[in-house]
C-alpha cells in the first residue's frame, strides 16, 4: 500500500488533526549527546544532521524566553540501575555520568536555568519530574527535537500527550540511526499523538502563536 493510501485510510477514521499550538511554549530536546552523535557508539543515519538542524532552534528558544529541557542517559557507576532497556541495548549501562559518550553535545551544551533531565529509560517523563517542572511553567505546546525518532523521541512525544501538552515535532531535528523507522515513526506521531513541522515552517507557526 502506498503512504498516500495510507494517509486516507488515516485521515477516513478521523486520524491526523493537528494540534491548534497554543502560548506558552516550551522545547524539549532528547538524547543529543556525544554516543548518539558517533556512528560508531548508537549514531548513525540522520543524527548529526538532525543536531546540526537544532542548534538555531535552542538559540531561538532562549531568545524567545521559552522554558528548555534536555535529556541525558544517565546509569549509575556500579550499573545498580540497569533495567530491561539493558536486556535489549546491553551497551546503554556504559552511558554513565561523566563518560563523554553521555554528554550533551556541545554546540547544544545547557545554559543556567535550563533543566536537565537524567533518565534510563526511552520516555524523557517515565520517572522524572519533567512534567511538573513544564507544568509549573505553564508550558502547552511542547516543541520536541532529539533522537532517536523511533526510540526516546516517539516515547517521549507519547508521553507528553498523555500528561496534556501538545507535542510539536520538529522533523528536520529529530534524527534515526535508520531512515526506514525515521519515517514511519513521523508519519505515525503526525497521525496519532504530534503535529510534526519542519523546523522554519514550525518556528514561524510559533511566532505568531505568541504574537496573539
Amino acid at each position: 500500500m502506498s503512504q498516500g493510501n495510507d494517509v486516507q485510510t488515516y485521515a477516513r477514521q478521523g486520524f491526523g488533526t493537528r494540534f491548534e499550538l497554543k502560548a506558552p511554549v516550551g522545547l524539549l530536546i532528547i538524547d543529543f549527546v556525544n554516543g548518539f552523535a558517533d556512528p560508531a557508539v548508537f549514531g548513525g543515519g540522520n543524527i548529526k544532521e538532525a543536531i546540526a538542524n537544532t542548534v538555531p532552534v535552542l538559540a531561538e528558544a532562549r531568545k524567545r524566553g521559552w522554558p528548555v529541557a534536555h535529556t541525558r542517559i544517565v546509569f549509575a557507576d556500579d550499573g545498580a540501575d540497569a533495567n530491561i532497556f539493558c536486556l535489549k541495548v546491553p551497551s546503554m549501562p556504559g552511558l554513565k555520568e561523566h563518560e563523554p559518550n553521555s554528554a550533551i553535545v556541545p554546540e547544544l551544551t545547557p545554559a543556567p536555568g535550563e533543566l536537565v533531565v537524567r533518565k534510563t529509560v526511552p520516555s524523557a517523563f517515565f520517572g522524572t519530574s519533567l512534567a511538573a517542572w513544564l507544568a509549573q511553567r505553564g508550558v502547552q505546546t511542547l516543541v520536541v527535537a532529539g533522537a532517536v525518532t523511533s526510540g526516546c523521541v516517539r516515547a517521549s512525544v507519547v508521553d507528553a500527550m498523555q500528561y496534556g501538552f501538545r507535542p510539536l515535532v520538529l522533523s528536520d531535528c529529530v534524527g534515526d540511526r535508520a531512515i526506514a523507522p525515521h519515517d514511519a515513526n513521523l508519519f505515525d506521531m503526525e497521525q496519532k499523538y504530534a503535529t510534526v513541522m519542519p523546523r522554519d515552517e514550525a518556528l514561524e507557526a510559533l511566532d505568531k502563536v505568541e504574537k496573539v
